[in-house]
């Protein structure tokens, strides 16, 4: 463990990704500040950044917790992400540096090197890593947030996904590699439809995984929003 700032910020981050931190799990400023050696007001400054990103959420009088996630937020995510992932991977296209593509390549290469060791946080933590670097790439100031916002969800709904059980999960588990593939390939040769196409497809990908094992009886998980998006099932 790091300490400091930047330990507490970065160790905070993944043990809301990986679910080590439960949503709605209170945060104590003065048990962290005394385990990262930092006095309570680099404390408070982490959690104010960490709120701003949606890692957290600070009540007044109540103190801090790890973000929620309930019905109504599962509701808007299933709604929502296919939007904005789609959005985001067109613009990546149009506007993506060397260097970031660069990145996306060695962050591709730490993400296929711990699905072969089936490393689960590792896996929750690269594959996060990859598709921020694609909201990197967009460059557009009002998505990025969103897809941030997105991408914790993400993380913390799937991730049962990362935790190979059989031949079929490890057979999804090598789909998603070959689309992380995909996507570098796409983008090095500007080829925008052919990355909203991957988008869609790897969403699929992860909304069946995610309805699986994951998403609460009764919700309904439609990827391509249809006839006004997730609605509710009577249950018989």
């Amino acid at each position: 463990m790091k300490g400091g700032k930047d330990g507490l910020y970065e160790d905070l981050k993944r043990q809301i990704l990986t679910m080590e931190l439960d949503p709605d799990a209170d945060l104590d400023e003065m048990a962290l500040g005394e385990r990262y050696g930092v006095s309570r007001t680099p404390v408070r400054e982490i959690f104010r950044r960490l709120a701003g990103e949606g890692y957290v959420e600070i009540r007044e009088n109540r103190g801090t917790r790890v973000s929620p996630m309930s019905h109504g937020t599962l509701r808007q995510f299933f709604l929502v992400a296919p939007m904005v992932y789609a959005a985001i991977g067109r613009l990546a296209v149009q506007n993506f540096k060397s260097r970031q593509l660069a990145d996306l390549q060695e962050t591709q290469e730490r993400f296929r090197a711990a699905t072969e060791a089936k490393d689960a946080l590792a896996m929750v933590l690269e594959n996060n890593r990859f598709h921020e670097i694609m909201g990197e790439m967009s460059g557009n100031v009002y998505l990025q947030p969103s897809l941030g916002r997105l991408l914790i969800d993400h993380a913390r709904i799937g991730h049962t996904f990362f935790r190979p059980r059989d031949a079929e999960m490890h057979r999804r588990l090598s789909l998603a590699v070959e689309h992380h593939d995909a996507f570098i390939s796409a983008i090095a040769a500007h080829d925008e439809e052919g990355v909203v196409s991957l988008v869609f497809d790897h969403w699929e990908l992860s909304r069946e995984n995610m309805e699986l094992y994951i998403a609460p009886q009764g919700l309904k998980a439609d990827a391509l929003v249809e006839a006004g998006g997730p609605r509710l099932e009577k249950s018989s």
